[in-house]
């Protein structure tokens, strides 16, 4: 069914026409009849072959598809010499290239002299980010067309099509039609696969989302772990938790764990956030972050979900600083700016008689004994400004550090006789 419906025309193709409007990029490039060599990025089943056949025929090209798995550099030199003879004889040629990605950095170099000189005009498929995938020689000599997963309007374009093709309605209630588009999950080639299996089925009652579920499996859902759906998902998952969401931080992750993906990953960034993004602000998060990665480690799915879950909620619902983090940054920007300065002599250990000599240790104010506990001395290098590298924020536990830190503050200036904010001497 999805050969037999192939669109004939580009007007006929749903879902893009951010891109094959008048108004869009490759509609203007029709109307001009020039086009240019462009990559073609979205996910599966949303018209990529489909769109670059209907553009060699609206521009008298021919169309010489070829596909990265399968093929190699032999077989590009014979194309490319296939549509130089074209070109003398006036007749350009569409390369359609499928998985473009495939192809290493190396077969991507061999486009370029083909693309430049108009040899052939480059339409490449891709499912995977241009911009991580692609070399940005290549990318510099095309278009990156984004095409958007088909929502649930060019869905139902592609249902009524196939209505039409059988001459009959899908067997499905009003909620079986909507359970059948998320099933899909955006991918128009799978949904029609999908519609085939029930026109094919000898019962005609109509099916609701539960009875559905038994006749067809849904669509197992766009992810690689080791490629940009991983690290778009986990950049939800932390966005979703940083801006404070426990829903949306949830959702995130259940998606991620549905698609497969390692737990133990997901534990581990959770870790990660709970130290940067939460730090000293609930000190009791990393804790946290930690006791449930033992707690799945010894449960296992889908008991060991319960306590991700419930870590999730907590790290979303917690209080928020970045200031431990920060602190790190600038702490270690300044080490690197002062390179070798000696700690000051006082707090230097002394246990030969040449280091007393020299001054080791001389002056060291022991805080224990001091009745406030704190001597207030100067633990920087000599030759180096005191720098306040961590400044908290007044949330959460870091109230409470912050009322030590002007405590503190307050005292250093008074053993160093120095004028309080309210002009009295401490």
């Amino acid at each position: 069914m999805a050969d037999r419906l192939r669109p004939a025309d580009l007007a006929e193709v749903v879902g893009q026409e951010h891109l094959l409007g008048p108004e869009g990029p490759i509609g203007r490039m029709l109307a001009a009849k020039r086009l240019s060599s462009m990559i073609l990025w979205g996910p599966p089943g949303c018209g990529k072959t489909t769109i670059a056949r209907l553009l060699a025929k609206g521009t008298d090209l021919f169309f010489q598809p070829i596909s990265a798995v399968f093929s190699g550099v032999a077989d590009l030199r014979k194309i490319f010499d296939a549509a130089a003879k074209r070109r003398r004889m006036g007749q350009g040629t569409l390369l359609f290239v499928d998985e473009i990605h495939r192809f290493n950095r190396a077969q991507q170099d061999g486009f370029l002299p083909y693309v430049e000189d108009g040899t052939v005009v480059l339409v490449g498929a891709t499912t995977e980010n241009p911009s991580f995938e692609l070399n940005a020689a290549l990318l510099s000599r095309c278009q990156v067309m984004v095409l958007r997963r088909l929502d649930d309007a060019a869905l139902d374009k592609l249902l009524a099509r196939a209505e039409g093709d059988a001459g009959k309605p899908l067997p499905l209630t009003t909620d079986g039609r909507a359970a059948l588009r998320a099933m899909a999950d955006g991918d128009g080639r799978f949904m029609l696969a999908l519609a085939d299996e029930l026109f094919a089925l000898k019962d005609s009652k109509d099916l609701d989302p539960s009875e559905l579920a038994k006749v067809v499996q849904r669509r197992a859902p766009v992810y690689d772990k080791d490629r940009e759906g991983h690290y778009n998902l986990i950049s939800a998952v932390h966005k979703s938790l940083r801006g404070s969401d426990p829903d949306a931080a949830l959702y995130w992750v259940c998606r991620m764990i549905d698609a497969g993906e390692d737990v133990t990953f997901l534990l581990r960034r959770l870790t990660v956030f709970a130290a940067e993004d939460i730090g000293l602000a609930d000190p009791q998060a990393l804790l946290m972050a930690t006791a449930v990665a033992a707690a799945y480690e010894r449960l296992g799915p889908p008991e060991g979900y319960i306590p991700l879950a419930d870590l999730v909620i907590y790290l979303a619902t917690a209080p928020k600083s970045n200031a431990g983090y920060a602190a790190l940054g600038a702490a270690m920007d300044a080490a690197r700016r002062t390179g070798s300065l000696m700690p000051p002599a006082h707090i230097l250990n002394a246990p030969t008689k040449m280091m007393k000599e020299l001054g080791y240790g001389k002056d060291y104010a022991y805080d224990h004994d001091d009745p406030d506990a704190f001597s207030g001395k100067n633990y920087f290098p000599d030759g180096m400004a005191r720098t306040q590298f961590y400044r908290p924020p007044e949330r959460g536990f870091e109230r409470e550090i912050n009322k030590r830190l002007a405590y503190w503050a307050r005292l250093r200036e008074k053993k160093a006789g120095k004028k309080v904010e309210d002009g009295e001497e401490l």
